[in-house]
């Protein structure tokens, strides 16, 4: 089986191809790319591999460029640290994705999947439609209706509601969900942070870590944490550290600068 990686983070790419290589004994790794430039042009000039692993966010823009540049002929599965809806239309359209940090029980289950759905993608252009529902979600997403906006929260016998735009950041602690307010109201949520991230705007929230949902507007500062780590700085302060997995601090930073 030939592989293609196509990954912006040098150790990420290296964890990836050993995990890739342990995971089937059969796999070839033919290319390691880290650019929408470079993935195009590898595509034009070298044999159609198996199977395509590709994250989301590269070095000069978004790997879904590639799909307008060149005719993809591979089936793709995408590497993300953050994009919710784009995780979701994957699902719909039977393309897998791994959530970074990669776990190998979840690489072995997508390399699984490509297996037993192999036949279907032989078909002529088998990304056409993931294309089309790409584009669809680039036209909708800035103003999709779809995230939630408002909670209702206990505080003593009451429920209050509280904006989203009212939120600082989401945390957890002891099986617990909490809201931190931007006036440092605590409030307790009935939601876990997993239902709370499929609801989020992604563009105003971001999952930090297993603990931590934040708001763009909450983080003050970073500091360079060790294993090139981050350690993120929120208003209002929190009691816990809130540190970005290596794995993910690049597309964090990203998502700060939009």
């Amino acid at each position: 089986m030939k592989i293609l990686l196509i990954e912006d983070e040098t150790v990420a790419a290296r964890q990836l191809k050993t995990m890739v290589l342990q995971a089937e004994s059969d796999a070839e790794v033919v290319g390691i790319l880290d650019s929408v430039e470079g993935s195009v042009n590898w595509l034009r000039t070298n044999p159609v591999p198996d199977l395509i692993l590709m994250d989301i966010e590269l070095v000069d823009g978004q790997s879904f460029e590639i799909f307008s540049q060149v005719e993809v002929q591979s089936p793709v599965i995408f590497t993300t640290a953050y994009d919710e809806f784009a995780l979701k239309a994957f699902r719909v359209n039977s393309i897998d994705y791994l959530l970074k940090p990669i776990e190998d029980a979840a690489l072995r289950r997508a390399l699984q999947k490509f297996q037993h759905f192999s036949a279907a993608f032989a078909q002529p252009n088998p990304v056409v439609q993931i294309e089309k529902l790409i584009d669809e979600l680039a036209r909708r997403a800035p103003q999709t209706g779809s995230y939630r906006e408002r909670f209702l929260v206990r505080q003593g016998q009451r429920l209050i509601p509280v904006d989203a735009s009212e939120v600082a950041y989401f945390f957890s602690q002891n099986k617990i969900s909490f809201i931190k307010t931007y006036d440092n109201r605590l409030l307790h949520l009935d939601y876990t942070l997993d239902e709370l991230e499929q609801s989020l705007n992604p563009r105003q929230f971001y999952r930090a870590n297993r603990q931590f949902i934040v708001g763009h507007k909450a983080v003050e500062k970073l500091h360079f944490y060790f294993n090139n780590k981050l350690k993120v700085i929120l208003r209002p302060a929190s009691e816990e550290d809130v540190i970005v997995s290596r794995e993910k601090a690049m597309a964090f930073r990203r998502w700060l600068g939009e």
